[in-house]
């Protein structure tokens, strides 16, 4: 699977996200957390194989959370669907 890290002077968090390489959104999602310097890691799930896509879903669906971009998981406790700023700010505290 082609995780890519996105450095960041912010890495209180552990900062993952599901998103397509297409979606608006996912890019306003990326430009926010970068605009901040939050340190996160993101995998476009349309660009992956058939086993790594296999992957992703038995991971979101292990969680009880439906196949919707952006999927912004926070230390694995806070799981935020959408673009939603202030959502995402008020999970990483900033």
């Amino acid at each position: 699977m082609n995780i890519v890290r996105v450095n960041g002077n912010n890495n209180a968090h552990k900062v993952f996200v599901y998103a397509l390489s297409t979606c608006a959104w996912c890019k306003k999602t990326k430009k926010f957390l970068e605009e901040k310097g939050i340190e996160y890691e993101y995998v476009d799930v349309d660009r992956c194989d058939d086993e790594d896509l296999a992957r992703v879903r038995a991971d979101i669906e292990s969680k009880g959370l439906p196949m919707s971009f952006p999927l912004v998981m926070i230390d694995d406790k806070a799981f935020i669907t959408g673009f939603h700023e202030d959502k995402i700010s008020e999970a990483l505290g900033v």
